[in-house]
Order: structure tokens, then sequence, then C-alpha cells
């Protein structure tokens, strides 16, 4: 079943070894650090998830534990940790040491840890599969190594060990649960981080023993009592062809398949891998690497069903798309998987945070139509048609997006550099320093760019070596350059990535010049909505046009051209500097009656174009991604 793998095995270069000094991500992290992180805290004191880590919740009290509240602090306290490990902050770690003191007097003696069927329904442990049991165990994991990995504190992890220890007794030796394998897949992937930090087998052997097992139980069956498709099980994972079922879940369980296959050097699970990821790329997937089509469980659909008004799209899944591709890379070397990477986080991921960075968004629509939305809320609750709102909120009842981009915002580092031997991959862009080991020697790196606004990409050799730098070639990049200390480098390319290999020298100087130029985008002519329409795009930022800049324009009816010309400038919205796209395009000329012989006249119109994440931070307002193509 493992058979050999003949790809290459890379190694991440953790955001612990990537210092950001200035650019796009060094501004969103530090909106994170002086925003975001506290208002998530907030909301979550306010809504008792912190509360409910004391155990002491019994009827007739107010907030009732919900079966996902832990994962949501859990995965606060991750990205907070994350923080952490780059400056220490004795107010912070106060919090986080606060809420452990709360797990750790929650803890039942036999090592369970979960505040709901702790407190709730006590009897009812590890007897329904869907109730998200093992989902915030494995977020518990990764908080708990998160926080051991910035402070060196060992609670967290220790009392995190003893449940995950219960967790392999019950499941893979005994067998004693309803339920064989996790409704809501993420305890696999961070089984693997578990086994990773410990050097302990068994953290391991269970992550294998939950994807071997999924698709193959009759006990998941008979418990599951749903669609098994839509939680990944109607066939064993890689006899999985296609992307199903909730968006997330579906990524998570694809995030561990791809961790086993590099651990494990498996040929099948990597072919697996490379399916489902082609399958959502090539078939289901937005051109703002939003995935996941309808709100009906969260879920894919089947290919080439990409609406745009009515479209899920959950920001976790985009998150969860960019940490398979990161995965993926480490696999493969090929620039599909960091242009993915790229669309998602730049996109649908950050547009889930308000410019603010205290609002967010969960789903991520391809068009608004404030009318519509405004009829619609106007209905009996059980006659409305889902649609997203048009206005970010502070918090949800489901809250996994929030703490979910304070971790992702954190770490973001990690999707900066891989090592293979003595190969030093660069795959997104950023401003930054970084130090890098290499088998024999350690390699510091000075990156300068304004990506994803400009195509320059400046790095100094802060350290001499032999070595070989693989640039990567975005695929939306048809004409670039790359010089070495001024003069034109030597290099070859493969898979999207230009190898630059010699002895370096101290202070070397590498230019990679992008040519990003705007481009319009067509969609497949399969997806029925999208044709005779074309998006725009500027490097891997998605554009859209937002009626409040769009005065009177009917932007569902904007035509765009072979001969526009669009012409970017940077302006202020919500107080950041932000690229907008400016140019002439063409709109029907306007008539009173309904219907009429058509008569092709236009007249020609500016159109303003900001970038997709900027949307919905001004007030209600209709937007567009997709135009006519004239």
């Amino acid at each position: 079943m493992r058979g050999v793998m003949k790809k290459y095995s890379g190694k991440t270069v953790s955001f612990g070894q990537v210092a950001l000094k200035g650019g796009f991500w060094y501004a969103q992290q530090e909106l994170v650090k002086k925003v975001t992180i506290d208002a998530v805290y907030d909301r979550f004191e306010e809504t008792g998830r912190f509360e409910a880590l004391k155990g002491e919740w019994k009827e007739g009290m107010p907030f009732k534990p919900h079966i996902f509240w832990d994962s949501d602090v859990t995965k606060w306290m991750e990205g907070a940790a994350y923080y952490l490990k780059k400056e220490r902050n004795d107010i912070l770690e106060a919090k986080l040491d606060m809420l452990i003191e709360r797990m750790e007097k929650q803890q039942t003696e036999d090592g369970y840890l979960n505040s709901y069927f702790t407190t709730v329904e006590p009897e009812a442990r590890f007897t329904r599969r869907l109730d998200h049991e093992l989902y915030c165990a494995g977020h518990l994991i990764e908080g708990a190594l998160a926080y051991y990995e910035a402070t060196g504190k060992r609670k967290m992890l220790d009392l995190t060990i003893r449940y995950i220890d219960q967790i392999d007794r019950i499941f893979r030796i005994e067998h004693s649960a309803a339920f064989d394998t996790p409704g809501h897949q993420e305890i696999e992937m961070a089984l693997v981080k578990l086994y990773q930090v410990t050097g302990e087998v068994r953290y391991k052997e269970l992550a294998e023993y939950f994807i071997d097992t999924r698709g193959n139980s009759q006990k998941d069956r008979d418990t599951t009592k749903e669609d098994l498709v839509s939680f990944q099980s109607h066939l064993p994972v890689r006899e999985q062809k296609t992307a199903q079922g909730h968006a997330v879940r579906m990524l998570y369980q694809m995030c561990a398949m791809a961790d086993l296959a590099l651990l494990d050097q498996e040929e099948e699970m990597t072919t697996a891998c490379e399916t489902l990821f082609d399958n959502i790329v090539q078939k289901r997937m937005h051109i703002t690497g939003g995935i996941g089509s309808t709100y009906l469980a969260e879920a894919f659909t089947f290919d080439y069903d990409l609406p745009e008004i009515t479209t899920y799209n959950e920001t976790c899944a985009s998150i969860a798309l960019a940490m398979f591709s990161r995965r993926m890379w480490l696999i493969d070397a090929d620039h599909k998987y960091a242009d993915c990477a790229e669309l998602a986080l730049y996109n649908t991921m950050l547009s889930g945070m308000s410019l603010s960075g205290d609002r967010f968004f969960y789903e991520n629509p391809l068009a608004a139509h404030p009318e519509r939305n405004q009829f619609n809320a106007s209905r009996k609750e059980n006659i409305r048609e889902h649609l997203p709102i048009l206005e970010r909120v502070k918090v949800f009842d489901c809250s996994c997006c929030p703490p979910n981009l304070v971790r992702t915002m954190g770490s973001i580092g990690d999707y900066m550099y891989s090592v293979s031997e003595n190969t030093i991959y660069a795959h997104c862009y950023m401003d930054a320093e970084a130090w890098i080991s290499l088998p024999d020697q350690e390699v510091y790196l000075r990156q300068r760019t304004e990506y994803p606004y400009a195509g320059q990409i400046d790095l100094e050799a802060g350290t001499g070596g032999d070595y070989t730098l693989a640039l990567r070639i975005p695929g939306w990049c048809s004409s670039y350059r790359i010089l070495v200390n001024g003069d034109p480098a030597v290099y070859t390319v493969e898979k999207g990535y230009a190898y630059l290999h010699r002895v370096w020298q101290e202070k070397d100087h590498i230019v990679l010049d992008l040519d990003m130029p705007v481009e319009l985008v067509e969609a497949n002519p399969k997806v029925p909505n999208l044709c005779g329409r074309v998006a725009v795009m500027r490097g891997p930022l998605t554009f859209c046009a937002e009626g409040i800049d769009n005065q009177d324009l009917p932007l569902r009816d904007i035509r765009i051209g072979d001969a526009c010309s669009f012409e970017m400038s940077l302006e202020e919205i919500c107080g950041r500097q932000l690229p907008v796209l400016s140019g002439r395009v063409s709109v029907r000329k306007a008539f009173d009656v309904l219907y009429r012989t058509y008569c092709g006249e236009k007249e020609s119109v500016a159109l303003k174009l900001i970038p997709y994440f900027a949307w919905a931070n001004r007030g209600i307002s209709e937007m567009n991604v997709w135009f006519i193509k004239e």
C-alpha cells in the first residue's frame, strides 16, 4: 500500500526563522498584533467561550458551552503564541496562562478534556461522530505545541498529551468508541506535528490509523447517519478523486494526507493528493481562491459549479487550501502549488478580515446585490434564500474564522521558503530576512519587495557558500528577468522555478523582476454563469468593482474590451494605501422600458476597481468581480 515516492522531500523554513521587515505582510501582521488578537479575545470573553473552560457550567446558567467552542479558544491561543514567539508580551502571556489553568482544573482524572462533554453531556463522550470532539482535540494539540515552542512552558502540552494518550488508547488500541474516525478532520495533521515535536511514533501511528480507516469503517457508517460524501467517508482516502463534501474537512484531510505521504514517502497517497488538488484548482475553485460553493453542508458541489452571489467560500476553507498547497510544494517543487496558495491568501483569506482588523466575513461571495439582500431579509426565515452578509461582523455563533485568521497571519512566514538538500526554494515573496539551515551551512537571506503591488524582488545573500536558489516564476507571469550583481543570471527553469546554482559570495545581489500587467481572465466555458465574461487581475490580486466607487453604473452590464487599458495608482482606503485600477469601459445606454428591440447603443464610462480583499469596508454596496467581455 505504501509504495516508494520518487519526488523530492522538502522541509519548511519555519516562520520562526523569518522576520518580516516591511511591505504587505508586515503591515498585516502589525494590524493583527495591535488590533485583531485583542478584538477576538474580547468577543470570546463576552460570549462565554473562556468561561466554559472552567468546566463549571450547570443547567440554567448562561453561556451553555457548545461542541466546538474549545476549538475557537485553542485556535486563538495558537495564533497568540505565534506572536509571543516573535516578541514576548507579559499581558498576552498571562491571558494564555489563565486559560491553561482553567483547562488543567477541568481535565478529568482519566485525561479527558472537552468543555462541552465534561459539563453538558458527560455520558455521551465518544458516542457521536459529528460532534467535534476529535476536531477540538486537534486544535488543542496545535495550540499546545505553539505555546510550548514560544515560551518553553510545558503545562498545556503535558495536559494535552494526557488527553491524546487516552484518545490513542480508545480509538487505535481498544476500538471502544462508538465511531472510528473524526467527523470533522483536523486531529490527523495535528498528530503529525505532535509526533515531529515529541518523537513519539504512536502519534504518527494514530494519524495513520484515522486516515487509513476513513471510508473503510462500518462503525462510522452506522453512527454518522448522514450522507457519507459530506464527511469524506464514501471511499478510502487513496481512492478519492474529487473534492467532496464539507470544504474545510476535505482540505484538512488532504493536509494530513500530504503530511503522511511525505513522511512515509508513499507514491499512492501522493497521487491521491495530486488528483484532488487538480480537481479543485481546475474545476471547483473561484478566481479568488475561494472554495466550497454552497452553504448546504458548507460543501463542494460538482465540477464547474461556481455561483457568484450565493456562493459560500468560507474563509477557513481558503486558509486550508493554502495550508495544503504549502504541504504539496514540499513533495513536488511545482509553482502551481504556490500560485494556488497566494491566490487563496491574497484574496479570499484576506477578504475574511476588515481593513480595521476587528470585523470578519465567514462567507466571501463574488458579487453582491444589496437590494436582493434587503428583500430577502424581509421574508420569513423558513422561506429565505441563503445570501452572504454584506458587512463584516465582530463575532459569529460559529467563530472558527477569526482565530484562524490570527494564527495564519502570525505564521505567514511559513510560506516564504523551503529547503531540499542544498537547494533553497523561494515560494511566496515578502519583505523579510531569513536564517535558513542547509545540511552543511547556515544561510542568511534578505528579501526586499513591494510585492504584490510591484513585481521586483531584491535578494541579498548575506552568507556565501555553494548552494542553489530556486525562485518561483508565478504562472500568471509571462515575462521576467533575473540579474545577479547587475548581470543576466545563468539559470535553468523546471516546473516554474528558476534554479540559480553558484558559489555565492557574501553580499551577492539577486534581482527577480516579474512583469505584472493587468490581465483579463476568462473561465472555462463549462462554468455556465461565467460564459462571455472576464475578471480583472494583476499579479496574484483579483480586483472588483464596488458601487460606492462607481455611482450610477450598472456593474453587471460593464463591458470590457480588448482595447481597455487600466492604470494602477495607490489610493487611501480606510487608512490603508491600496492599489486601485482605473480605465474606460462601456455600458449600454440607459432606456426607460423594460424590454426593447436590441440596438447596441453603448457609451464609454470610467470604471474604478479595488482589490477583492478590500471590498465591503465602506458600508453596504454593490460589488462585482466578473464583467461582460466586449
